[in-house]
């Protein structure tokens, strides 16, 4: 949480603002291995993080690529806006915007922040317990509405599904 006060001086604890990208490409999905030392180490997630002061979520979600990938992104879709407030094993509140976009060109490599980068086939992917917070749930929204093609963006947090 951001601790902050309001105009009249109130205190107020904030979210923080996440972007994630699922980059795709050739029915493939790029996923990054966490780093030893961020939450969720050692599992795999689409790329992104917090988005910076004077930044949009889309200009954030084409950085945050670059730095984690060294790939540059086309064709940014919004997919989802998480506000669940409880999203899970996350130490703070945050509000992610995640988007769909595809792979350009890779043009550098990637930062401390991925142990590795890899391409997934969508129908190929690390099993949910070894993909971070609930990222497995946003690729598998991806994979529904490419069967189903329904109106996007998804806005808040989906309903459980009943196995």
């Amino acid at each position: 949480m951001i601790h902050c006060e309001f105009e009249d001086s109130s205190p107020a604890l904030l979210r923080h603002v996440t972007v994630n990208c699922l980059v795709l490409k050739n029915g493939k999905i790029l996923l990054g291995k966490r780093a030893a030392g961020l939450l969720e180490s050692g599992k795999w997630g689409p790329l992104g993080g917090f988005m910076n002061r004077n930044e949009t979520t889309a200009e954030t979600a084409e950085r945050e690529v670059m730095e984690e990938s060294g790939w540059r992104i086309k064709n940014l879709r919004l997919l989802r806006i998480n506000d669940n407030p409880n999203r899970p094993n996350e130490d703070r509140q945050n509000i992610d915007f995640v988007y769909v976009a595809t792979a350009v060109e890779q043009t550098g490599s990637k930062d401390w922040e991925n142990e590795e980068i890899r391409w997934f086939s969508l129908t190929a992917l690390p099993p949910c317990e070894q993909i971070a917070f609930d990222h497995y749930e946003n690729i598998e929204l991806y994979k529904t509405y490419l069967e189903h093609s329904f109106s996007l963006p998804i806005v808040g947090a989906l309903p459980s599904r009943k196995d």
